[in-house]
């Protein structure tokens, strides 16, 4: 079986933000893999519809048996136990939110799945948590660093360490 390197961006912006992060990362370690690395949690106002509470985002660095498929399936069935809801209108508050960003050096287009993330490199509250635990990884599809990535980046929502 195949062991693959994935980034995972967690984020929730409603009730005990904290509490839906730790439990993500649990349910992580128990169904998806090993957690090698973590960033440190920030605060970033929501990003699309900026009319409703702050989010906190964190980067996770798993190692992991699953396929992408399985990887994809098995991280919306945690969202699904920690009682996010999904809508047809984009940016919505959640619970919690875990997006793939990187599954190795993988690029994967498919109806289900886009890797690398397709808005990763647009968004501080994604690159700063993930510069801090992995800034030379290099983007297979730009040819460049996540540190260059975000030294580009043109968003300007304030990103900033939580205080746990």
């Amino acid at each position: 079986m195949k062991t693959s390197i994935a980034y995972l961006l967690l984020g929730s912006n409603m009730g005990a933000r904290e509490n839906y992060l730790r439990q993500a990362e649990e349910l992580i370690e128990d169904e998806v893999g090993e957690i090698t690395r973590r960033s440190s949690v920030y605060e970033t106002s929501a990003w699309g519809n900026e009319n409703q509470p702050a989010f906190l985002n964190s980067v996770i660095k798993i190692v992991t048996n699953l396929s992408p498929k399985k990887l994809l399936h098995q991280i919306l069935l945690i969202e699904e136990q920690q009682g996010r809801t999904r809508s047809k209108e984009k940016w919505q508050q959640r619970i919690i939110d875990i997006d793939i960003l990187f599954i190795n050096d993988d690029v994967i287009n498919s109806t289900e799945l886009k890797v690398p993330h397709p808005s990763l490199h647009q968004r501080m509250f994604t690159l700063i948590p993930l510069a801090e635990i992995a800034e030379h990884l290099i983007h297979p599809i730009l040819k460049k660093s996540i540190k260059q990535l975000l030294s580009e980046c043109h968003d300007k929502l304030e990103v900033k360490k939580h205080a746990l």
